[in-house]
């Protein structure tokens, strides 16, 4: 079997705002809900900087409790350089932890599954190699929102 290697890229703290936006049950027999990021900052070895105010959480809420994450976030690093962030990832756990989820509480390392895989754009020349790595994050959630561990995929 092939030995997958990671390499430590950045922790995050996405913050969020209070509650999330219910768009509701969708024809495809799932609720849909929003959480908007407000703010927040990444800090690692290669990469430290802001996340940028207007990026979401377009979530998935299945009928057995657990959540699809579909988050698009703006970084902007120390430097000024933009980076486009965009990751899906699953959610679930016992249904008294997800509740705590809905109510937006916070939720420890450990206490559900919460893993991401991310992939990242960018148009500047110092953070090209961005463009062709992928990458996985493990969180757990605040009261004021998420917080990551971001792996490179070596």
């Amino acid at each position: 079997m092939v030995e997958v290697k990671l390499r430590p890229l950045f922790g995050m703290w996405a913050h969020t705002a209070n509650g999330a936006t219910h768009i509701g049950a969708v024809p495809v027999g799932y609720q849909r809900r929003v959480v908007f990021v407000t703010g927040g900052t990444f800090q690692g070895q290669r990469l430290n900087g802001k996340v940028l105010p207007g990026g979401g959480d377009f979530l998935m809420m299945r009928p057995d409790g657990g959540m699809h994450l579909d988050v698009r976030l703006v970084l902007e690093t120390d430097e000024s350089e933009l980076i486009y962030m965009t990751y899906v990832g699953r959610r679930h756990g016992p249904p008294e932890i997800m509740e705590r989820y809905k109510n937006s509480e916070a939720v420890a390392y450990g206490e559900d599954y919460f893993r991401t895989i991310i992939q990242f754009e960018t148009a500047a020349p110092r953070l090209l190699w961005l463009n062709g790595i992928l990458a996985i994050g493990a969180g757990y959630r605040t009261a004021e929102g998420a917080v990551y561990e971001v792996f490179e995929i070596l």
